[in-house]
């Protein structure tokens, strides 16, 4: 008898909603969590290649966010949003298992950004 495969599928989000007072995205899973994403953190993180570049380690460092805004969620398709920021920004969709793992993860991918930050000698604020 063979064995049957293990089929892992992601959450869904069941809710989006862009707050423009706190500016954040929210985002209810059906698995019944519910992050809160703040625009600079989705910024630094976004999946373009101008962020992530075209390969391992080839990733930019993205300084200067700490006051972006998120302007526009645009679906794409039913699997991403397209994220629009008020630097200009609006390449790379986010999809659904990213902002997953983006709002599980958020406390230690937020660290690791910060020190990234101050081993470059950087900073959050504009210059």
């Amino acid at each position: 008898m063979r064995p049957f495969p293990i089929v892992m599928t992601m959450p869904q989000p069941s809710e989006v909603i862009l707050h423009q007072k706190s500016n954040s995205l929210e985002i209810a899973w059906d698995d019944g969590v519910r992050y809160t994403l703040p625009a600079e953190y989705l910024r630094v993180f976004s999946p373009s290649a101008e962020v992530r570049g075209h390969g391992p380690g080839q990733e930019v460092l993205q300084t200067g966010k700490r006051y972006v805004a998120l302007m526009d969620v645009e679906a794409a398709g039913s699997y991403a949003l397209k994220l629009v920021f008020s630097d200009g920004h609006d390449s790379g969709l986010y999809d659904w298992d990213m902002l997953y793992k983006l709002g599980a993860h958020q406390d230690e991918l937020w660290q690791n950004y910060l020190d990234r930050l101050q081993a470059a000698g950087a900073s959050r604020d504009p210059s």
